[in-house]
């Protein structure tokens, strides 16, 4: 009886039944990216653009490190909420670091060692300083919205709910693009802070509908069984996590440093920056290949591993795509506007990227399978075995074969990612083996 019944969830649980859980999540992080092309877009006709515009990238940057802390409870709600008991400790959890970055961003805003952040730090001017700070405090509300719609979206992911993922992002648009053409309607699209005020506003519309539906899903479909689950347990999966983001976050900056020393500095970065964009945003579609591990594995193995091998090939096949056909030329000369040089260097440098895209959805298939396991601690060695590849094969690239300019990036990115999957690998499997040790002890000690 029990057979059968393991064999009707395995039905349930097939490779469609993940895609369409699946889709929706890689359609909104598709989505998200629109977010700030309308923002850039409605900055870039202000007067003196450039000035507003770098005010604004500089406050963002900030932004995107405090953020990071608060995008974990994505992961963090969708693993481990799995009754009312656990969510109301996660949301206590929350509130507390969402203290701590209220207090780190009132620091930041209020005080001189704000100035002395942005000016040494960032390399802002002086003169732009009241208005960088403003920017930046207005973009510190966004952190809380973004935290708390991350929150809800846990529940959401983790009760197959994906769709409204996508309707909040699509609704988010939607605001951002009536305040950006209000703004340049009114001509109040003259600093950096309306920049901040259309991303807040849009947040806040994703965070509203996904509080809405997490609310009603959490009253509805969580139980009142209590798991024994313990701010401590939630700090030992949340900071790996962060720190494993973090690390993530600090590998592009490291290769920009070092493409400062090639040959064609400029081409060299350009050529990177271009490829690298355009690797990412094929690779936003299938960044949520983990939360198929989450909700997936422990019902149909076979059928998340069909998924992944399709995500490790698709985003290769269309990268190949861009590489070896003409599309590629016309892509980055006609969408882009890259000039006949930079077009052709990019496409060069991009070559090396398939590397990545093959390796990528398997690296974030074994990384879920450590959230599954609640051991997240174990994801950070081989982040910083990545790194530590990164920073040791880009030495030589740069100082022996400067000639390669942005190739040598994409070289040690996608080597890093070689190395890092090699490692996690290593890492999930010796914990099965050591798993598998145990159970038979068990047995033996049973019998």
């Amino acid at each position: 009886m029990n057979s059968i019944k393991t064999e009707d969830a395995t039905k349930d649980f097939n490779v469609m039944r993940m895609l369409v859980f699946f889709v929706p999540l890689a359609v909104s992080a598709s989505l998200t990216s629109i977010s700030h092309v309308i923002i850039n877009g409605t900055l870039s006709r202000a007067e003196h653009a450039e000035m507003i515009i770098s005010n604004y990238a500089i406050a963002l940057s900030l932004f995107g490190i405090l953020e990071r802390p608060v995008l974990v409870f994505r992961q963090t709600a969708s693993a481990l909420a799995k009754d009312k008991a656990s969510f109301k400790r996660i949301w206590a959890f929350f509130i507390k670091v969402c203290l701590v970055i209220i207090s780190l961003s009132a620091i930041i805003g209020f005080t001189k060692l704000g100035d002395w952040l942005f000016i040494y730090g960032f390399n802002a001017e002086t003169a732009s300083m009241n208005s960088l700070k403003v920017t930046f405090l207005v973009l510190a509300a966004v952190i809380i919205f973004s935290g708390l719609r991350c929150l809800y979206q846990g529940i959401i992911i983790n009760q197959l709910e994906t769709k409204w993922v996508t309707v909040g992002v699509i609704i988010r648009l939607a605001g951002m693009f009536a305040v950006a053409s209000y703004l340049v309607y009114a001509h109040h699209a003259n600093t950096s802070t309306a920049g901040a005020i259309i991303f807040l506003i849009g947040m806040g519309i994703e965070c509203l509908v996904s509080v809405w539906r997490g609310q009603k899903i959490a009253g509805s479909s969580l139980t009142a069984k209590q798991q024994n689950l313990q701010q401590k347990d939630i700090g030992s999966f949340y900071f790996p996590l962060v720190f494993y983001m973090s690390f993530q976050s600090i590998l592009i900056p490291i290769i920009y440093a070092f493409l400062g020393q090639i040959q064609d500095t400029h081409l060299g970065i350009a050529s990177f920056a271009l490829a690298f964009s355009i690797t990412n945003l094929i690779l936003s579609f299938f960044m949520y290949t983990h939360q198929i591990v989450l909700q997936f594995y422990k019902h149909n193995k076979a059928a998340v591993i069909k998924c992944v091998l399709i995500f490790s090939i698709v985003p290769s096949v269309l990268l190949g795509v861009l590489c070896f056909t003409p599309a590629g030329p016309w892509f980055m000369r006609t969408v882009l506007g890259a000039d006949v040089r930079l077009a052709a260097e990019s496409l060069h440098v991009l070559k090396f990227f398939l590397i990545k895209t093959l390796v990528f959805p398997w690296v974030d298939f074994f990384g879920g399978l450590l959230m599954l396991q609640k051991s997240t601690k174990s994801l950070l060695k081989p982040q910083i075995l990545n790194m530590a590849a990164v920073v040791l094969i880009m030495i030589p690239l740069v100082h022996v074969f400067p000639e390669l300019n942005g190739k040598a990036g994409a070289m040690a990115a996608s080597a890093g990612e070689v190395v890092g999957l090699v490692a996690i690998s290593f890492v999930v499997f010796r914990k099965q083996k050591m798993a598998f040790v145990r159970k038979q002890k068990q047995i033996k000690q049973e019998t």
